[in-house]
Formats: C-alpha cells, structure tokens, sequence
C-alpha cells in the first residue's frame, strides 16, 4: 500500500557489521520509474534496519519486488533518512512481532525487550535469536515494532524490572578501602572482611 510500512531484514553480507557499529533504523521512499503510459506513479515509504544506507537501499528493492512489480532497473528511490530516537534518556518497553525461517519452517513472534533506543532493542533481538533459534540475521523479517506501557507487558523477564522490589542486585562481597591514600598498608595482619549481612 502507498505510505505503508513493510518487513525488514538484513542480508547475508550484514553480520559483520551488526557485531561493530550494531543496526539503524532508515526511512526509504521510492517509486516506479515515470513513464509516458504512467506519468505520476505512487511512491511507496517503508522503514527498514539496517547497518548503513547501502544495505537499506537494497532490502528496500527486495521487499517491493515482493510486494509490488518494481525492481531496480524499473523504480527509482526519492529520499533516505536515518530515523533517530527522540528521547535517547529514557528506558522504554519495545514490543517486536516478528518472522523467522528456522529449519523446520517459518514461524511468528513476539518479543519484548528494555532499553533506551529501539534500535539497541533490535541489535538484543538478533543477539538472543542468535543464541536461542540459531536463526542469523537474514532470516529475520521484522514485521512490526512499538513502545509497550508498562500494564501492556507480558513478558516475565520485561516484568520483573516494573514491579515494586522485585528486581535485586545484591552486592555480596565488597571490599573496604582505606579512606586515604596515607591510611593505605600494603600488607596487613590479618584477612579482608569481604561479607556484610
């Protein structure tokens, strides 16, 4: 559909870039080449993730030809923008649906996810699909992403962080350190007390 919004995934060739600069998240808009018969074609705007804009160019040519009878050759690409978060400060709740090819076939899913962007969001996605499914990144299409409320999630590892005292990070073992560099000893008489209760 015109102004819609499409699949995205990554190529075969992206999985060495994901490791070091991680995805992005770009706006790409083309349309069918004008011609005599068709002057004025409807142009087409998808959002896709992607390590730069070259390879956003190119899965953005390899859902339309899915999707509608465009290719390269025949279309033409209007504009590209990366689309950064709005308020990188603030920890969110994203929800990602999603499809994958494992072995066995395709399948549909949902997963939750915490963090400051959407796109670190989807760099812990492939990450954990990676580790769980043995999916890689080409074989991930992400349908759809959005910002969660807190009473929307359902995930146990998402909820655990927003009920009151439910998370805990326990520090067991510390070390006391003199409050001064002249009050410092190399070695001492006896052992360090690492365990408070």
């Amino acid at each position: 559909v015109a102004g819609g919004l499409c699949p995205s995934s990554l190529s075969p060739a992206t999985m060495p870039h994901m490791t070091r600069g991680g995805v992005k998240l770009y706006q790409v808009v083309g349309r069918k080449a004008p011609t005599e018969a068709d002057p004025k074609p409807p142009a087409y705007r998808m959002k896709l993730f992607a390590p730069n804009e070259v390879i956003a160019r190119s899965r953005f040519w390899y859902f339309m030809h899915q999707y509608r009878n465009m290719k390269k050759t025949t279309g033409e690409i209007l504009d590209v923008n990366e689309i950064r978060e709005k308020d990188p400060r603030t920890i969110k709740n994203y929800g990602l649906w999603l499809r994958y090819d494992s072995r066995s076939g395709t399948h549909n899913m949902y997963r939750e996810y915490r963090a400051l962007k959407l796109t670190k969001a989807v760099d812990a996605m492939y990450s954990e699909m990676a580790g769980r499914h043995r999916t890689r990144p080409r074989s991930v299409q992400i349908i759809r992403s959005a910002v969660v409320a807190d009473e929307d999630v359902k995930r146990p590892n998402t909820l655990q962080f927003l009920e009151a005292n439910r998370a805990k990070f326990p520090l067991p073992h510390r070390i006391q350190r003199a409050p001064s560099k002249k009050m410092r000893s190399t070695f001492l008489a006896r052992r360090p007390s690492t365990h408070f209760n």
